[in-house]
């Protein structure tokens, strides 16, 4: 189960940017988390309930924003959000692509203080 690692991982850094920032509590952590990351939000969301456990972020809530796939056909020249990422084939033509523009992102990018 990668997600411990991952979650230990995010915990790290968010203690490290709190400290950096003066905060002596924080309440949650905003996370952009791609269909395609490899990552299970479940697991993820369980695993960080342990990896906080002793640490200035025990308590904190792990809000997951989910970013769907996007891909680019160079046959219609065009961007498309597939609603399943499997297979990743354009939605008009049909025509495979490996040109994937979200959906892989695992991305902390906000934490949010308390008193």
């Amino acid at each position: 189960m990668h997600e411990l690692s991952i979650a230990f991982s995010l915990v790290q850094l968010a203690a490290e940017t709190a400290e950096q920032n003066n905060l002596n509590k924080v309440d949650a952590l905003r996370l952009r988390l791609g269909v395609f990351s490899g990552v299970v939000k479940e697991a993820l969301e369980f695993s960080f309930d342990i990896a906080t456990e002793g640490t200035m972020l025990e308590g904190a809530r792990l809000i997951i924003e989910e970013i769907p796939l996007k891909i680019f056909c160079p046959q219609c020249e065009k961007e498309y959000v597939l609603q399943n990422p499997v297979p990743i084939k354009c939605p008009e033509c049909n025509s495979g692509t490996d040109q994937i523009l979200e959906g892989k992102e695992i991305e902390l990018y906000e934490l949010i203080g308390g008193g």
